[in-house]
């Protein structure tokens, strides 16, 4: 890069990843192997269309299956709070649906030395409650997410960081640790979305009294986005309103309502009624119904995402790996595509999916074979089998899928009993290690094998950052570490094939499949779309009548 500022799409991490993701922009809607642009039920490609004349205002209805956990972006790990804090926060720079790296509330970036990244900053921003964005303002963000008093969730995304320093009111430096080649994209992510400085210090000050990190953060966020909050009510709904004073072009819509609809049934008979603009998820097998209504239609969009059946591999017989590779051979991943998400997705072999930087497709996974499940478990001592319990959310994917796991472990005298919580306290629950066996997904915004595979599986990650199967490997934290550090992608992507062949042959959780985003959208609205990382893009978002 030498010493010229990059702008616009001109970044290193765009260029390595063109010929990577060149699949992941080009698939068709239902079971399709590849995964990419969104497609809907009118024949339109990359969003959905209203039938009318776009209209400025009007209050957008989202009906989502669950509720945001925090609306910190330092406080939470989720794709449903990510979906609410994207629009009230912004990041320094933002990652589109070709992976590309744009400005955003950076407008140039130079990268002087390995270690060292310097960015200019846009100098027309406020945040919402009338407070400057500035370097000052950057360097309390990146502080507070690195700050083990705070404990983020998303510091894992930054743990790189050594120094940040303010060069003048709009310079800010960033320092690293070792040469990070992702940094850029993990600055899209919204765990690095801006939060008003006024705002951190009173979330310091009431840590000082005894409140838990983000209580006042995430009850009255406050950030730089198109939207700024008005109300959340806690398993019901929140509600934004239109950012008068946004420094760029305002959203069209005057306000925004993410409403909790549990039921899929009640998300559809809402939509045909014309009450709900989009509705998330729509059931695999409900597609052909919303694809059929006169006044809506489907978006599909291939997803960076995973879904898989996790183990903790710290309580018995778990921790013994045959047992989890018995496991991992008793599931037929096909079947569950194609009986339970009606063929749209592609099965796994691993964590990182198809189009990501670092995937491997020579990768062997480990089969359906009940043979030899068997065969491992007697290995194992555990040929009369053992009683376990399977924990879900509200997700009818993952519960069916539970079920599904319940009858095929039957086969090998395992006993599953399946157990559905809400949505946050699976979250709490999961992530103190209280489970045996669960079912989750993870997204990789980053379209990095380091974000698809370290806050998983890295041992210092266990518990909320995302390792939930309590892994703790040396050899392969020896990996996660080097992959992070090596600046020479050819040699990442041969650590990243050890890194996959190592998580195989661990299996610390059953890799079921590669999902893609099915959302029902009125025909009124236009200019809507999803990302491959599941987070819906709401500022051009117009209603018409």
């Amino acid at each position: 890069m030498g010493g010229n500022f990059l702008k616009n799409k001109k970044t290193l991490w765009a260029f390595l990843l063109t010929l990577v993701l060149a699949m992941f922009l080009a698939a068709c809607a239902g079971g399709s192997d590849d995964a990419g642009d969104t497609e809907n039920g009118n024949g339109n490609d990359g969003e959905t269309a209203g039938e009318g004349d776009a209209a400025e205002g009007g209050d957008l209805l989202l009906m989502v299956l669950s509720d945001a956990s925090s609306l910190d972006p330092h406080g939470s790990n989720d794709v449903p709070s990510s979906n609410v804090q994207a629009n009230i926060y912004e990041t320094l720079v933002f990652q589109n649906a070709d992976n590309e790296i744009e400005p955003l509330l950076a407008e140039e970036w130079e990268n002087i030395d390995d270690l060292t990244w310097q960015f200019k900053l846009r100098e027309d921003v406020t945040f919402h409650d009338g407070a400057a964005f500035n370097a000052e303002a950057v360097k309390a963000n990146l502080d507070r997410v690195l700050d083990e008093a705070v404990a983020s969730p998303r510091g894992f995304l930054y743990e790189m960081i050594t120094e940040v320093n303010v060069v003048d009111e709009y310079t800010v430096e960033i320092v690293t640790e070792y040469p990070f080649a992702p940094l850029l994209a993990h600055l899209s992510h919204s765990g690095g979305g801006m939060i008003s400085p006024d705002a951190i210090a009173a979330d310091y000050e009431a840590m000082e009294g005894g409140d838990e990190p983000g209580s006042v953060i995430s009850q009255g966020p406050v950030g730089t986005g198109f939207f700024k909050f008005q109300d959340w009510t806690p398993g019901e709904e929140v509600i934004l309103e239109k950012n008068e004073e946004y420094w760029g072009e305002p959203a069209n819509v005057d306000t925004v309502t993410f409403r909790v609809v549990p039921e899929s049934g009640t998300r559809i008979a809402e939509l045909e009624n014309g009450v709900a603009h989009i509705i998330d998820p729509v059931q695999p097998n409900e597609v052909a119904r919303v694809d059929a209504l006169d006044n809506a239609g489907m978006s599909i969009q291939g997803s960076t995402s995973l879904s898989y059946l996790g183990f903790n591999v710290e309580k018995e017989p778990f921790n013994d790996v045959r047992v989890r590779q018995a496991i991992s051979h008793a599931i037929d991943k096909q079947a569950i595509i194609e009986g339970i998400y009606d063929g749209y997705g592609t099965p796994a072999v691993g964590p990182i999916p198809p189009g990501v930087f670092g995937f491997d497709d020579s990768v062997e996974p480990l089969d359906y074979n009940m043979d030899e499940a068997k065969a491992l478990l007697e290995e194992a001592g555990y040929g009369d089998g053992f009683s376990t319990t399977i924990w879900t959310n509200d997700n009818p994917q993952r519960i069916d899928t539970a079920t599904v796991v319940q009858e095929a472990l039957a086969e090998l005298n395992i006993t599953v009993t399946i157990e559905q919580m809400e949505f946050g306290a699976y979250l709490e629950q999961t992530a103190a290690g209280e489970h045996d066996m669960f079912i989750l997904g993870w997204s990789t915004p980053t379209a990095d094998a380091d974000y698809a595979t370290y806050a998983l599986f890295h041992s210092s990650q266990v518990g909320q950052p995302g390792n939930r199967s309590f892994l703790q490997d040396p050899e392969l934290d020896e990996l996660l570490d080097a992959g992070r550090r090596e600046t020479d992608q050819d040699a990442r992507a041969a650590i990243y094939l050890d890194v996959q062949e190592k998580l195989v042959e661990l299996a610390p959780m059953v890799y079921i499949h590669h999902q893609e985003y099915l959302t029902g959208v009125s025909n009124n609205v236009s200019g809507f779309s999803t990302l491959p990382n599941g987070i819906y893009q709401l500022h051009e978002v117009s209603i018409s009548e």
